[in-house]
């Protein structure tokens, strides 16, 4: 028997003992077994939904707009030259009510729901524990202190910096401060980098507590509006930092997405890899505390988004981040949607505030997914 021949039969005995799988089984063997959705239409099919409840949103208020009209004006505004915008047949009213009020707090609260998942994603994948948060390294005690700094000062601005500047502030010397105090012969330690922010994160919460007690009556409401998280002030304007953000954060990670995979298997795997553990774990980092401050300087702090909707993705596609972390960011911002529009008309004319609102369904569904998914969603990692 030739050497060519040789070659054929052992490449034919081995795919009899070995069978190439099709991809949907090469999915299920790393997911356990579960049959995982497909990315594509699962991504059209949030992506679809989040429009809807944009409108949906941008039609329930104190002023009646049915959905019809709330869209005529989105893409009236969207699309220049739209017969309907100038016929009469839309009151400035309701346009204002619309454009200037209801879709830019939707599309913050979008934008907060992305961000908070995606830096949820990042911290989970870097410490590779399903508890990790994106408020695990301080950052948003630090845009706390700097936002109640301005609030109870009882003018608009506090050094110059209005409360949304102030609070980026915070969050970012925060997050210098983290830094500085986790390196480690020139090299950031992601056990120190935690630890660090863990600490510090109780001290300025400490501070911010001080300077609520110590504040005027009038104002511990705001200050306690902004603790638990809200998009009531949102405009265009407001629009502009988390949008560049989350921009930047999801070019970096996509492009490190297997990266990602590889730590998931361990350092040694991963150096083995060629994947330089050290240096990724600090960047993801520095990643996610800038994230992390830039949202949580317009929308508040808001808890449980990034702890719970990266295991939800998990759930649907699996571990895989190539595949998550799309689900990931459009999943955060449909959810964050939901809660906005249930905290302006659940207890109308009061709005809540959203963090009280994503405790109430994330806390269930946390205890749920540790209980019946807790496996499958890295709990027993």
């Amino acid at each position: 028997m030739s050497a060519s021949t040789a070659t054929l039969a052992e490449r034919r005995e081995r795919r009899i003992r070995f069978p190439r799988r099709r991809g949907g089984e090469r999915r299920r063997a790393r997911s356990g077994g579960r049959r995982m959705l497909p990315v594509g239409p699962t991504v059209t099919t949030i992506a679809v939904l989040a429009v809807l409840v944009l409108v949906l949103s941008a039609a329930i208020g104190p002023v009646a707009v049915s959905l019809l009209d709330a869209a005529k004006i989105v893409i009236g505004h969207l699309v220049p030259g739209m017969p309907w915008m100038s016929d009469g047949s839309l009151t400035p009213l309701q346009d204002q009510a619309v454009w200037q009020f209801r879709v830019p707090r939707s599309l913050l609260a979008a934008l907060s729901g992305a961000g908070l998942a995606l830096a949820g994603a990042m911290m989970q994948a870097v410490v590779r524990n399903p508890l990790a948060e994106p408020y695990i390294l301080g950052v948003s005690s630090g845009a706390s202190v700097g936002a109640v700094l301005v609030i109870v000062s009882g003018g608009a601005t506090f050094l110059g910096l209005t409360m949304s500047g102030a609070a980026f502030v915070g969050a970012m010397v925060a997050c210098i401060l983290v830094a500085m105090l986790a390196r480690i012969r020139g090299e950031l330690s992601p056990t120190r980098m935690i630890l660090a922010g863990v600490a510090l994160g109780a001290l300025l919460s400490a501070v911010t507590s001080y300077l609520t007690l110590t504040t005027d009556a009038q104002n511990v409401v705001s200050v306690m509006f902004f603790l638990l998280g809200s998009v009531s002030a949102a405009d265009m304007s407001s629009l502009l930092i988390p949008a560049v953000a989350l921009a930047i954060a999801c070019i970096a990670v996509f492009g490190l997405s297997r990266s990602m995979n590889a730590l998931l298997a361990g350092d040694e795997s991963a150096m083995a890899v060629g994947v330089r553990t050290t240096r990724l774990r600090g960047l993801l980092l520095v990643l996610a505390s800038l994230l992390t401050g830039a949202i949580v300087a317009v929308s508040g702090g808001i808890g449980f988004v990034g702890l719970v909707v990266p295991h939800m993705a998990r759930l649907l596609v699996g571990s895989d981040h190539r595949r998550m972390l799309p689900i990931t960011v459009l999943g955060g911002a449909l959810f964050l949607m939901v809660a906005d529009l249930l905290a302006r008309t659940v207890a109308m004319p009061t709005e809540i505030p959203l963090g009280i609102l994503t405790a109430f369904v994330g806390a269930p569904f946390f205890l749920w997914l540790m209980r019946s998914g807790g496996e499958r969603a890295g709990f027993d990692r």
